[in-house]
């Protein structure tokens, strides 16, 4: 074990750990404001993807290609809201899960009769194909450090967002104490259109950078959704700020677990032995660490209720 890996997996880790921000401050919100658990966002995540690569496809454009997506996933996320999770927001959770996981399984099926069950293949600028070289001989890919650039600035303006405009302080309002935010005058209905929007349109943004790293494909939004949870239950919900921080733990911890565990039992065991157990525990790391947080901290790290 080296320096030089102990560094790209840091990196791998941050990389991830953003793109899980964007899909997670999303999610928080739409579970801190409007107090809704909705299993279809990670539908809009795989929605993103595809457009971003038909888009990208069709154009000859990844530019092109990602604002595009954003945009189609940020509409596709409204018009849902308004005309289907609307109806949810005073039923109770378990009516909420049951109905955005019909969703989840209508767009699957959706995704599957427009694009068909094969993956779609979504490639990277040719500008940023390679790796570049950062200091003594050490060299990352240059579209990570793009996505690590991305997520870097997408966070410092929902930050800046969130904590320095009017709209993010009805955000932040909603978040605390959603009646108290109504009585002062908030138009709460058209905070939740547009905070879902948003949220969608953040997932678009994780869709198309991760897509030509993982698979576009049917079904992907599933796995990442799992973990996009496991953030904010360490975050605490309804906080962006645990929200950052609890996708950069989770990124990290994942990441390099899944290649420095089994390392580290490979030093220990046999070759097969490691094999088979560093993968499965490096898999089960993130909810070891979800357990830790919620044994010190039960509300997570940083909880926007009190």
């Amino acid at each position: 074990m080296t320096a030089i890996l102990i560094l790209e997996q840091a990196l791998n880790g941050l990389q991830f750990g953003l793109m899980l921000f964007l899909l997670a401050a999303g999610l928080t919100l739409v579970f801190g404001i409007m107090d809704m658990i909705n299993l279809a966002h990670g539908s809009l995540y795989m929605v993103g993807a595809y457009l971003v690569a038909t888009v990208a496809v069709a154009s000859g454009s990844f530019v092109v290609g990602l604002a595009v997506g954003v945009l189609g996933t940020a509409a596709i996320g409204a018009l849902l809201e308004v005309a289907v999770l609307r109806r949810l927001y005073q039923r109770d959770h378990l009516s909420q899960v049951l109905g955005t996981f019909a969703i989840l399984l209508m767009c699957n099926e959706a995704v599957r009769m427009v694009w068909g069950p094969q993956p779609v293949s979504l490639n990277p600028p040719a500008a940023l194909a390679g790796p570049v070289e950062l200091f003594g001989g050490f060299t990352y890919p240059a579209y990570r450090l793009l996505i690590i650039g991305i997520g870097l600035a997408v966070a410092g303006l929902l930050y800046l967002l969130v904590t320095r405009t009017r709209v993010g302080m009805q955000v932040r309002a909603g978040a605390s104490n959603r009646e108290m935010a109504m009585a002062m005058g908030t138009r709460v209905q058209w905070l939740f259109t547009a905070v879902f929007a948003f949220g969608a349109a953040l997932c678009a943004v994780a869709g198309g950078l991760l897509g030509p790293l993982l698979a576009v494909q049917v079904g992907m939004g599933e796995s990442i959704l799992i973990l996009a949870f496991v953030v904010i239950v360490i975050g605490g919900i309804g906080s962006i700020r645990g929200a950052l921080l609890g996708a950069l733990l989770v990124g990290v911890v994942d990441t390099a677990g899944r290649t420095l565990v089994p390392m580290l039992f490979g030093l220990w065991m046999g070759g097969d032995a490691a094999g088979q157990a560093g993968p499965a525990v490096a898999s089960i790391l993130i909810y070891v660490l979800m357990a830790t947080v919620l044994y010190w901290r039960p509300q997570g790290l940083f909880p926007a209720h009190g």
